[in-house]
């Protein structure tokens, strides 16, 4: 089922707004400041990297209520997704992408190699963007896909512009999901069962469910026996298979041509992409695909080789071991992103914790030594969630886009200025981490999952009996991921669903779907019954998906905004 909102009146052809235009770089910049200072107090205090996205764009319109010099410029949709690209993007960069990599060394008692890793995280980072950027809207990542997060950005700018019934919706559904957090209540679980693949979803309730009620239903404990790992584990393979068989697709058409995402892959003709929106028009083909993944793996290489020398791994590794090393380090990379990325497009979840544990464990079965497995896991840990983060700010431009004439060509100028913006939030980021690090950790103040990772690695691997259940565990992972395909990432959300392990978001995940299907069955017996004109080009399946698109759009955004609100607990 589509989730999207309809495509708004076409516009007239024009310009993309420019991310390095004054107005717009200065409140980028001040605004990126803050997103990287809310990251950096949160994940190192409460554990949570907020997604700051409704924030920065609820700032920029009331900036662009300003009257005064060029600043009236910010009431513009697309430069307020410009300003939104940014701080989502500082905020992950700081808190998931740079500080939890570099408080690993720093935690096992090697300060000495927090610039090193400093310095490869920053790679990381920069790769796992790069990477996005060239594969965003392919047949594996496509647009069209749930990217929840990036829909309630999108909802919350267009309701903001529009007003109207629109605003009213989303904003009542916004404080539900504000008050409902207050509560504690998981409501972006319940938002983004109204955004995204049923199929996917439903494994992903079904995940939660099991983690919460297992210990006490069946007297297991569930992630001490790795069994939600092993389930990642066997699904991220076949996973990564499946991608891999995209990439060498060779029907898949040109995508700057209007490739077309049909079975058949059938291209259709430049003009019909570059004219009007169409959604099954993808603007990245499997060419391109391959090449960028390709990339990503030498760039990952790369960066793998540059924390190994300046990291003194070879003082602990022999020379095999080190070119081991670093491919494992640069595979875990490219490995790491995907996963969560995937996970985070159907679901709104990353089980980037849980999948940087998987290779940490991987590391004591092989016998690296302490510090080369820091450094690995740090590196791993460096990408991911910036990887999804881009990902829901294109998707929150793909909408905001639509209704431009000709689509293709400010479509892609629209997607290479939000990738600028990021990236001058990424810089403001690094900035602020290499600032702030040293006084924050001397305090005390590190990420609580960077001392889960050092613990694990002092402890090491006792007995076998871990390595036993995640490799039987893999075999149902597998099989769900395989069976399920690669459209609905069902083995891998069902191992998200086990690792996130939410208290009470199962239930609400449920409850969402089974609402979405019977406001949805209804809409149609409705039409139905007043004998409407078949021909009508309203589908009344598509129309319901769109109204439950804004209730789950502010769902999200008052659960986002609550998780904010809690830098209040850290100062």
């Amino acid at each position: 089922m589509s989730t999207s909102p309809q495509a708004p009146a076409p516009e007239t052809a024009r310009t993309h707004p420019r991310a390095l235009e004054p107005v717009t770089l200065v409140v980028t910049v001040l605004l990126s400041v803050l997103g990287a200072v809310i990251g950096l107090v949160l994940i190192t205090t409460l554990g949570i990297a907020p997604n700051t996205s409704v924030i920065g764009a609820l700032i920029a319109m009331l900036i662009g209520r300003i009257s005064f010099a060029a600043l009236s410029r910010m009431r513009d949709p697309q430069r307020q997704n410009l300003v939104q690209s940014a701080i989502s993007g500082s905020t992950f960069a700081a808190a998931n992408s740079l500080v939890t990599p570099i408080a690993v060394p720093f935690l096992l008692g090697k300060p000495g190699l927090v610039w090193p890793m400093l310095g490869g995280a920053v790679i990381g980072l920069a790769v796992d963007s790069w990477v996005l950027y060239r594969v965003f809207d392919s047949r594996l990542l496509p647009a069209a896909a749930a990217w929840p997060a990036g829909i309630a950005a999108a909802e919350t700018i267009k309701a903001g512009d529009e007003g109207g019934r629109k605003a009213k919706l989303l904003g009542l559904s916004a404080v539900v999901g504000f008050v409902g957090s207050l509560f504690k209540l998981p409501m972006s679980a319940a938002g983004v069962a109204f955004l995204g693949n049923i199929w996917a979803l439903l494994m992903f309730g079904v995940g939660l469910l099991v983690a919460q009620y297992a210990p006490t239903l069946l007297d297991v404990d569930l992630s001490a026996n790795y069994v939600p790992h092993g389930v990642m584990i066997g699904a991220g393979l076949v996973a990564l298979v499946q991608a891999v068989l995209m990439m060498r697709d060779r029907k898949g058409g040109k995508g700057g041509n209007g490739a077309k995402g049909t079975a058949s892959g059938a291209a259709r003709p430049a003009r019909d992409a570059e004219g009007s929106f169409d959604p099954e028009v993808r603007t990245v083909d499997s060419r391109r695909l391959r090449r960028g993944l390709l990339e990503g793996l030498a760039l990952f290489l790369v960066g793998a080789l540059f924390i190994a020398f300046t990291g003194g791994v070879l003082a602990d590794m022999s020379g095999a071991g080190l070119v081991g090393w670093v491919l494992l380090a640069g595979v875990a990379a490219l490995v790491h992103q995907l996963i969560v990325g995937l996970a985070a497009m159907h679901s709104g979840w990353f089980p980037a914790f849980a999948v940087t544990l998987i290779f940490l464990i991987l590391g004591l079965v092989l016998g690296i030594p302490m510090v080369p497995l820091a450094l690995l896991v740090g590196y791993a840990a460096s990408t991911g969630p910036a990887f999804a983060d881009v990902g829901f700010d294109f998707k929150a431009g793909w909408l905001l886009r639509k209704g431009a004439v000709p689509w293709h060509p400010y479509e892609m100028a629209g997607r290479r200025q939000q990738y600028v913006a990021q990236l001058v939030g990424f810089a403001v980021a690094i900035l602020v981490v290499a600032l702030a690090w040293k006084p924050f950790f001397e305090d005390g103040r590190v990420p609580p999952v960077a001392q889960v990772y050092v613990d694990t690695i002092k402890a090491g691997l006792t007995d076998t009996h871990t390595l036993t259940m995640m490799a039987l565990w893999a075999i149902p992972g597998a099989l769900i991921q395989f069976f399920g395909g690669s459209s609905r990432q069902m083995g891998v959300l069902l191992a998200t669903g086990l690792l996130v392990a939410t208290p009470q978001a199962g239930w609400l995940v449920l409850a969402a779907l089974a609402v979405r299907v019977g406001y949805s069955r209804w809409k149609t017996r409705k039409r139905t019954q007043a004998d409407a004109d078949p021909s009508a080009d309203s589908d009344p399946s598509a129309d319901a998906d769109n109204e439950l698109a804004l209730v789950g759009a502010g769902l999200v955004a008052g659960s986002s905004l609550n998780d904010v609100s809690q830098i209040y607990k850290a100062v």
